[in-house]
């Protein structure tokens, strides 16, 4: 029993957002139900709309923090920070299109097998990385060919 516990927490905390519990498969459920893709479905809202606030605070903050200074290297300082959060903000941007193009496939129940071999990505996997479009052995596989060309 212990074990499990804290195989749950360990899965609970690769969760991408809070507040969603990992899915525990019940015997012989097959793979890819309504239940499963309504978690997913669920965790890749959840995620979004965590980024889409996290977009709103930056907004508001760069707002409330924009100052003149006179000092240049104060000045300077202050466009560091907003080119920084700009920065991570765009990849959050990006990753909302990759979410928002997920749920459309989950829409259609074309979610959860690899887009290069066919087979189960796997429930683990898809918690850790909701968006995965590969399963572990095709992303080994495509990480080291791009390791390749690009020595």
């Amino acid at each position: 029993m212990a074990t499990e516990n804290v195989t749950y927490l360990a899965r609970k905390a690769a969760l991408p957002v809070d507040g969603i519990n990992p899915y525990i498969p019940e015997a012989g459920e097959e793979y890819m139900n309504e239940k499963q893709l309504q978690h997913f479905r669920d965790i890749l809202v959840a995620w979004k709309k965590e980024l889409m606030e996290e977009v709103d605070r930056t907004v508001d903050h760069m707002k409330e923090e924009a100052s003149n200074f006179s000092d240049p290297a104060d000045r300077a300082t202050q466009e560091e920070e907003f080119a920084l959060e700009l920065r991570a903000r765009d990849r959050e941007r990006k990753l909302i299109r990759k979410i928002e193009k997920t749920i459309a496939r989950v829409d259609e129940e074309d979610y959860g097998y690899c887009d290069a071999c066919g087979v189960e990505i796997g429930l683990q996997r898809l918690e850790v990385r909701p968006t995965a479009e590969l399963c572990i052995d095709c992303k080994t596989t495509q990480e080291i060919k791009e390791k390749q060309l690009a020595s």
